[in-house]
């Protein structure tokens, strides 16, 4: 047996409780997973809630996260007591997730954890500390220098934006957070953001052009969030588009890609080939300050991930929620 939060029906709200459960129960896999950390993403908020129909199947264990030591295994690329770290490829919704003392998945969607990191810092990361890299990774190929001039990071005090301001401030890159929580401000600052703006600015419909100012983007609300953002990009800039926080809708025009030769890069962090991944680790191992962890992210024992899904999905979670599944 071991503890496990599990979501045994869909509805509103659904029927969720920490409870235990049998390994006989865990899912087909040819790698078991110990589970040191897990981590509570906006994802895993919806599933909990039933905000958003996110799990596909039940019963079902939340968690889009997990990092861990290999306890069995039947992949040529793994073996007992290997450290690994798993992010999307659809547990949590499809299949069995992280918020549990033990996981069955699948070896290739493992990758080994990277030594610059504990299991706790890894997780610190998550899923959303990995998306923010691969949106570094897409405006770093895209060609921007530094010296392009700023750049945005939208849901700044979110988890994708706070790790997101912490790789480009650390790769030489001048930041400006759009933020709705003005009283943050020091917190984005001690990131390493530069400038900190009110998301109202880009909340509301504007102009199809707007002033140039923006080198590029990292967003994460979409909706009329990513149209404005877009619209203020510099001549042969980029935008790394990666989340809904605003909407799914894309209110907007063709003109600051047709005009300004704007590039709109999509990342998709679920189902990201595994070298993709690697290299968004490896930059986070080289670039992020393991010290901006403790700054970032908050812990919470298993126990309390429930109350704490509620408390995400209220808009009032800073940085990143680390959950000790062993406690």
């Amino acid at each position: 047996m071991f503890s496990a939060i599990l979501i045994e029906k869909s509805g509103t709200p659904p029927e969720v409780s920490a409870t235990t459960v049998s390994e006989d129960a865990l899912p087909e896999g040819d790698v078991t997973v110990d589970i040191a950390y897990s981590t509570l993403n906006y994802k895993d908020a919806l599933a909990i809630t039933g905000k958003s129909p996110v799990v596909r199947s039940f019963p079902m264990v939340p968690g889009i996260d997990l990092a861990g030591v290999v306890a069995e295994s039947s992949h040529p690329d793994w073996s007992a007591g290997d450290k690994v770290v798993l992010n999307g490829w659809g547990v949590g919704e499809t299949h069995w997730g992280g918020l549990a003392q033990r996981a069955r998945v699948r070896g290739d969607w493992l990758i080994a954890q990277p030594a610059a990191f504990t299991a706790r810092q890894a997780m610190a990361i998550g899923t959303a500390g990995y998306t923010a890299s691969l949106c570094v990774e897409a405006l770093a190929g895209h060609g921007l220098l530094p010296a392009d001039g700023e750049i945005l990071v939208t849901g700044a005090t979110g988890g994708v934006g706070s790790v997101a301001i912490a790789l480009l401030a650390a790769a030489g890159y001048t930041v400006a957070a759009a933020t709705g929580k003005p009283a943050e401000a020091g917190y984005l600052k001690d990131l390493g953001a530069s400038t900190v703006i009110d998301r109202a600015e880009l909340a509301e419909r504007g102009k199809p052009l707007q002033k140039e100012r923006w080198a590029g983007v990292v967003d994460a609300a979409g909706s009329h969030t990513l149209v404005n953002a877009s619209a203020q990009v510099r001549y042969g800039g980029a935008v790394a588009a990666c989340g809904l926080a605003q909407g799914m809708d894309l209110p907007g025009t063709v003109a600051p890609f047709i005009l300004r030769g704007v590039t709109l890069y999509g990342i998709d962090s679920v189902m990201a080939p595994t070298p993709r991944r690697i290299r968004a680790w490896e930059r986070l191992a080289r670039d992020l300050d393991p010290a901006a962890l403790d700054t970032i992210a908050t812990e919470v024992p298993l126990s309390e991930a429930i109350a704490a899904a509620s408390r995400f999905i209220d808009g009032t979670v800073r940085g990143r929620l680390v959950v000790d599944v062993n406690r």
